[in-house]
């Protein structure tokens, strides 16, 4: 079935000879390309993603009024060319921000679905959206075929936009724990009959942690809420007023040791931390191809942590009421490592860690965010990797691709036709979950596609 948005076939002639681009997903990732690709390119684009209002995907579709952006409004715009497209629009609908504040996620997920309707409105009918879900991908030597759960979609180059891998398996948590409706494996999904008074136990201390913290505390819960991993590190806060830009001077071929070396002799000297590692953030993805092996591993082993809680900072706000939260003992995080999760014989669910007798929650409730694959593909994933049509990137992180977002099969040849967009390219690329990071990675592929195709 179509939504009712799916516009009207073209008529004119020269629409026989146009390219046939399938976008599968409807996320910020999909919407965000689907208006790159009609306003930059000729191309018929069909959009195959079941959400009924494209662009608020997980991300902020899942958001509670209280949930608010990790970034700055004015990094977040849905034009390449208008950095102030979400200020402005923002403020005509009777909330009035400035470039450097936090708008609420739902607020953004109604921003990007508005941008995406209007897209279909200016398309002239270039732009479909079949609202249903891709179960598989079909290649042959006329193009490629999107098998959904409404029928076939034909195209002559599909892109892959369905976001972060699903959450992987935890070792120690036991069948009978994730049979357990006191178990969440999904941090946004409803948690029905969560008991109030009773110690709630997050798995993770990232910002899925913080939200789903404050998600419980609004909806009334009374209980603790602990928040447990390796090292027990939390968000740090961004600050009221961003500090002046610093610039790195950072030669080629560094050594992870050397830029340890080198980011702490910045700052010793002076240099404001939030300054530099927004500063590394533009040289991330040259440092990662540059490392070696040894290096990515170290890195993913020992830093990977610390450069998460520096980088995906807290937006004041939110910052401020964990603060309080963590006051007034209704939230702890704690360092420690998972051993096992299994039902209570009293109900509820007992977690062991490391070193600590073990103790009961009412729930558990897993915020560790994406998975490794292939072991945490979705089925469409799944069956691509079974088919060799891909493969994972370095270190599960991702699916692989060329710099241009081709996606590269199991034999390690370039895919004809086959294109990946958003934090599936993390793996290859390093920074590709944040808004500004994807723009960037749909220029470039939508500048590839018209090389490729004439379009």
């Amino acid at each position: 079935m179509s939504s009712l948005v799916e516009a009207v076939a073209p008529t004119h002639r020269e629409a026989a000879t146009r390219q046939t681009v399938a976008i599968i997903g409807g996320g910020a990732s999909g919407a965000l390309l689907a208006r790159a690709l009609i306003r930059r390119t000729d191309h018929e684009v069909v959009l195959v993603a079941p959400d009924r209002a494209p662009g608020r995907g997980v991300a902020y579709g899942a958001a509670e009024p209280w949930h608010v952006l990790n970034a700055r409004a004015g990094a977040m715009t849905a034009d390449f060319d208008d950095p102030l497209d979400v200020v402005r629009w923002s403020a005509a609908r009777g909330r009035p921000v400035q470039p450097g504040d936090f708008l609420p996620r739902a607020v953004y997920g109604d921003y990007l679905a508005e941008r995406f309707a209007e897209t279909v409105a200016e398309s002239g009918g270039r732009l479909r959206h079949h609202l249903t879900t891709a179960t598989a991908l079909r290649s042959g030597p006329d193009g490629h075929v999107v098998l959904t759960g409404a029928g076939p979609v034909r195209a002559d180059q599909v892109v892959l936009a369905v976001g972060n891998p699903l959450p992987g398996r935890l070792p120690g948590v036991s069948e009978a724990a994730y049979a357990s409706p006191r178990f969440h494996p999904d941090p946004w999904a409803e948690r029905r009959d969560l008991p109030a008074d009773e110690p709630v136990l997050l798995l993770g201390t990232g910002l899925t942690a913080v939200d789903v913290a404050l998600s419980l505390s609004a909806a009334g819960h009374r209980g603790q809420v602990e928040a447990l991993s390796r090292r027990g590190l939390l968000p740090l806060a961004h600050p009221e007023t961003p500090p002046a830009p610093v610039r790195l001077d950072l030669p080629d071929r560094l050594t992870l040791r050397q830029l340890l070396r080198r980011v702490r002799a910045e700052i010793a000297g002076g240099a404001d931390w939030v300054a530099v590692v927004d500063e590394l953030r533009h040289h991330a993805d040259r440092l990662w191809h540059e490392f070696g092996d040894t290096d990515r591993q170290r890195f993913l082993r020992h830093v990977v942590r610390y450069w998460d809680v520096h980088r995906h900072r807290m937006a004041p706000p939110v910052a401020a009421r964990i603060a309080e939260l963590r006051e007034r003992g209704a939230l702890r995080f704690t360092a420690g490592r998972l051993r096992a999760v299994r039902p209570g014989p009293r109900g509820g669910l007992l977690v062991e860690v490391e070193g600590a007798s073990a103790r009961r929650f009412g729930a558990v409730i897993c915020c560790t965010g994406p998975g490794t694959l292939p072991g945490a593909a979705n089925p469409l994933l799944a069956g691509l990797f079974r088919d060799g049509a891909a493969r994972p990137a370095p270190y599960g992180l991702g699916v692989d691709t060329d710099p241009d977002g081709r996606v590269v099969d199991a034999r390690g040849h370039i895919r004809p036709g086959l294109w990946l967009a958003g934090p599936l390219r993390r793996g290859r690329s390093w920074e590709a979950t944040a808004v500004p990071e994807i723009r960037a990675q749909i220029n470039r592929l939508v500048s590839a596609l018209q090389v490729r195709t004439g379009g």
